[in-house]
């Protein structure tokens, strides 16, 4: 049997050897229109014109919600494996950590709140 060091080389060797592949694969194989069409730089949503410009700003609430919820949802994707082998016999540790974990999130949560990062005005 190989060294942890050999494998751990081929492996490396192997992924190199893939991702150059793919990109010089790519780069022979492209196929390129010889003349780009009249409609290339032209917007398109959806089949229609478009209405107005497509540079609108949108206001930084937005991104606050949006970050919360990827927080949220991160927080079940780890509460999840937890809650499944909770009749395990997980132990009182284990219970203490994850709640732990909860009231550090419900802090973060009750921060947001309590500073109006979530009123919809």
């Amino acid at each position: 049997m190989a060294p942890a060091w050999q494998a751990a080389f081929g492996f490396a060797l192997a992924a190199t050897v893939v991702v150059v592949g793919t990109l010089v694969a790519a780069r022979v194989l492209a196929v390129r229109a010889r003349k780009a069409p009249p409609t290339r730089d032209l917007t398109y949503e959806c089949g229609e014109e478009p209405d107005g410009s497509a540079w609108v700003r949108f206001h930084p609430r937005y991104y606050v919600v949006a970050l919360l919820f990827v927080l949220f949802d991160v927080e079940t994707a780890f509460l999840l494996p937890w809650a499944l082998n909770l009749g395990v016999g997980v132990g009182e540790v284990l219970l203490i950590e994850m709640g732990l974990f909860v009231g550090v999130l419900l802090l973060g949560w009750g921060y947001a709140v309590r500073k109006g990062a979530l009123t919809w005005q």
